[in-house]
């Protein structure tokens, strides 16, 4: 697919989803606004997973931390404002990979899912062991964050429309983010890294330093979507930062195709779509979702990002027959 079928096709699925709340259908909207919230999430893993090489299990954490900061630093009744909340849970996400990455950027391999694994679900443990998370009920965000500026309210999270424009506007402003972070020199050394740590370093570059980086980033970008989920639902549980959240993630990351943004945007609208049909039909929907997913790995190993070279290299040797 060439460069401006590709800007077109884009173009094409934002109009699209700028249009969905003009239907009117409430249900639709919040669940579209969930799955944009999804794909902030993998898209901050694909950082990690297919553009460095680094499989974390423990993502989930960030996501975790960022919406639990979100109801500890609103007033019970009062509405917080955006300007201060949105940046301090990123922020402390981000701090907290930072932190974490320290650890477990030590290791590798098997070794290396195993501790972000361990740390995801001591953070875990945190919240829901202590008064801090409000235990396995969890807390709930009364009010929204305000978006007062000096008086003037630019939009208001309350209005269901204007809430799912700004998630939409935080999607398009990530994913116009990363696609910039991984066209400069320090993305290229992200590739690097994950296509050969070893030349890298032979080549003088600090690698972990790098990684290090990249892991409070995907970290704080992580906390973005933490931050919109806990707006959008009103409360937040221990469950947030679970082990099967980071692994709900990560499929994410797969079925889309590792490596590739837009993948990492699709793979969460099939693994949510997936989820909303399978549980209409039959209540052991997941035996059936979990039966797709390994056909789609084992059957379609690039995800759904693979599907448009397929079918040029098949039409390419259809054409070279004839």
């Amino acid at each position: 697919m060439n460069a401006q079928a590709s800007l077109f096709l884009k173009l094409a699925a934002l109009a699209l989803l700028a249009c969905l709340p003009l239907s009117g259908e409430s249900f639709y909207v919040e669940l579209v606004s969930k799955t944009l919230v999804l794909a902030i999430f993998a898209m901050s893993l694909d950082l990690l997973v297919g553009f460095t090489g680094l499989v974390s299990f423990g993502h989930a954490a960030y996501f975790g931390v960022a919406a639990y900061a979100v109801a500890q630093l609103s007033p019970k009744y009062e509405a917080a404002s955006l300007w201060f909340v949105l940046p301090a849970s990123v922020g402390l996400s981000a701090l907290v990979a930072l932190f974490v990455g320290l650890f477990v950027l030590r290791t590798k391999g098997i070794y290396f899912i195993m501790v972000t694994l361990a740390f995801a679900q001591l953070a875990f443990f945190v919240f829901h062991d202590t008064p801090l998370g409000g235990g396995s009920d969890g807390i709930y965000l009364n009010v929204k964050p305000t978006a007062e500026i000096a008086g003037w309210v630019p939009f208001d999270l309350d209005n269901q429309q204007h809430l799912y424009y700004f998630i939409l506007a935080m999607l398009v402003a990530v994913y116009a983010f990363l696609s910039r972070i991984l066209q400069s020199p320090f993305g290229r050394v992200l590739v690097g890294i994950k296509s050969n740590e070893h030349r890298m370093q032979s080549m003088g570059y600090i690698t972990f330093r790098y990684k290090l980086a990249a892991f409070a980033l995907a970290g704080g970008l992580g906390g973005i979507a933490g931050f919109l989920y806990a707006v959008v639902f009103g409360f937040v549980t221990p469950e947030l930062l679970s082990w099967h959240q980071s692994g709900n993630v990560l499929l994410m990351v797969i079925l889309g195709g590792m490596g590739n943004l837009v993948g990492a945007i699709a793979g969460a609208f099939l693994f949510t779509g997936m989820q909303e049909v399978f549980a209409t039909w039959t209540k052991h929907w997941q035996l059936v979702m979990g039966s797709v997913i390994v056909a789609a790995v084992l059957f379609l190993p690039g995800g759904l990002a693979a599907i448009p070279g397929r079918i040029k290299r098949s039409l390419q040797g259809g054409g070279s027959h004839e």
